[in-house]
């Protein structure tokens, strides 16, 4: 089969199923970019997530909680308020982790070169164990305190989403009129009439820069007839 039809029937595939993440659907903040990308032919996201702050609560696994094998007590893609960590927090029965998890988008593309676009890596991510065995470890204080540096990364991360959907659509556009001004090109080489249109337009060009010289030469003569003494210098605008 055509690689070509094979991508095709793959995104509409990927794009017919059910939405299996957690929350359902897409992330309000990540729709236009989503949508921008499965409108292109040589795209189709996978999974997105526009960022979020998270309480975990399970077994720590080493340096970090897996997800997997934890209970979420609290998950919010938008800024977070201290009473609800602290309401939350109270349910925790193993170790209680906070964490902010950025802007995340993975997409299948048809090409290497298509891939180089989408090239993003985000690392702004936070991480800080909170309870112990159901035993909180800090003060309010500390929470208020790693709630407001998560909220000012989720603000970030709104921005950086901002500033990737609008490089991304420029790329795209860009990479747009390259490919149609290519393939006009090669549309043209292989035209013998259009071959025939460049050869009378390159004729008529000589034509008038001959006439132009001439106009010129004239105007020369009759400024060294006219006009002997007069002598003007004239600068270029970034002078």
């Amino acid at each position: 089969m055509d690689r070509g039809a094979e991508f095709r029937r793959w995104k509409a595939q990927s794009l017919g199923r059910a939405d299996l993440s957690r929350k359902g659907d897409v992330d309000e903040d990540v729709a236009d970019l989503v949508r921008l990308l499965n409108e292109r032919e040589p795209f189709f996201t996978t999974s997105s997530c526009a960022g979020r702050i998270l309480l975990l609560d399970g077994n720590i696994n080493g340096i970090e909680v897996q997800k997997k094998n934890c209970c979420w007590l609290l998950v919010t893609h938008r800024p977070c308020v201290k009473d609800d960590m602290i309401a939350a927090l109270k349910k925790a029965k193993g170790d209680a982790i906070l964490k902010f998890e950025p802007f995340v988008l993975h997409v299948q593309c048809q090409q290497l070169q298509d891939a180089q676009i989408l090239a993003v890596r985000s690392t702004h991510g936070l991480e800080v164990p909170l309870s112990h065995e159901g035993k909180l470890m800090v003060t309010e204080e500390y929470i208020d305190f790693l709630l407001n540096i998560a909220n000012q990364k989720m603000e970030e991360n709104k921005k950086r989403i901002e500033r990737f959907y609008n490089c991304l659509q420029h790329a795209l556009e860009r990479e747009t009129i390259t490919n149609s001004h290519s393939k006009e090109k090669i549309n043209e080489k292989n035209n013998p009439y259009s071959r025939k249109k460049k050869r009378n337009r390159e004729k008529a060009r000589g034509k008038c820069t001959t006439e132009e010289n001439d106009k010129e030469e004239n105007d020369k003569e009759l400024e060294n007839d006219d006009y002997p003494g007069l002598n003007v210098t004239v600068f270029p605008e970034d002078y």
